[in-house]
């Protein structure tokens, strides 16, 4: 680990300690978002990010410490920022500020908008460079659809200015597509902003797999069917989302248990 990645040691072992249950929970399970993504192999590296809001009047949100594998993020190493990235509590990391443009600005605009998570994956990044976008290629993708919105690449997300497009594209929908870039889901829980992102990294998935044999030969599903899943996928991810969630921290308790620590 980097020197300035350094084992936890004096502001940990209180953390739990200094802040409220509610915040607490909200660490357990965004460390529990992180763990999960690692889990499924959809991490790259230290780089992408996922943040939550922490509950209360100020605008203070939690973000991995930079430099951190997301398999080792615990819900004590979270890094506590403001809208600027700038750290308000003590930390033994640090925060790459560059890396929460995106999500300052969907936090900031989005009042539903609790838990953010974006995405570099293969099948996320090759299919934002395909000119159609998602396709109605497969059940995971007509449930993502009515919820997905898009957003032209501009480069490395460095430049504040850019905030302002992303909200606006980003609208009232759940789930975007970075063009040439990766995936994002909101949700109110992390369970909601996990069942989002499963279903568009599925469908995105599906569909390489499914173009491999060539564009010609891809069978779209009806208009009809579109039509139906949108009015069944109304209501969202949350309750599908509730459902799972907890299977999900049991698969982290079998597999990479000490998120909640």
């Amino acid at each position: 680990m980097a020197d300035d990645v350094k084992a936890f040691s004096s502001t940990g072992s209180s953390v739990r300690e200094r802040v409220s249950p509610e915040e607490w929970k909200v660490r357990v399970d965004l460390a529990a978002l992180y763990r999960l993504v690692a889990a499924y192999g959809w991490d790259d590296a230290i780089f992408t990010h996922i943040s939550a809001r922490v509950p209360g009047p100020e605008h203070h949100f939690l973000i991995n410490p930079y430099g951190m594998f997301f398999g080792e993020i615990t819900a004590s190493s979270l890094v506590k920022i403001d809208l600027e990235g700038n750290i308000v509590e003590p930390s033994d990391y640090f925060v790459n500020p560059a890396g929460f443009t995106i999500h300052s600005a969907i936090h900031s605009a989005r009042e539903d908008a609790k838990f953010v998570l974006h995405l570099h994956t293969d099948q996320g990044v090759a299919v934002s460079a395909q000119n159609e976008g998602l396709l109605p290629l497969s059940q995971h993708a007509l449930i993502a659809l009515p919820h997905l919105s898009y957003h032209d690449y501009e480069g490395i997300a460095l430049d504040l200015d850019e905030r302002e497009r992303l909200v606006a594209d980003l609208g009232s929908k759940k789930l975007m597509l970075l063009w040439n870039h990766g995936t994002l889901a909101v949700g109110e829980t992390a369970a909601e902003c996990w069942m989002g992102i499963f279903y568009l990294e599925r469908a995105c998935r599906m569909q390489v797999l499914a173009l491999s044999g060539g564009r010609d030969k891809a069978r779209l599903a009806p208009d009809a069917a579109i039509e139906t899943v949108r009015g069944q996928m109304a209501r969202g991810f949350g309750g599908a989302g509730q459902l799972a969630w907890p299977g999900c921290l049991r698969k982290l308790d079998r597999e990479l248990p000490g998120y909640d620590a």
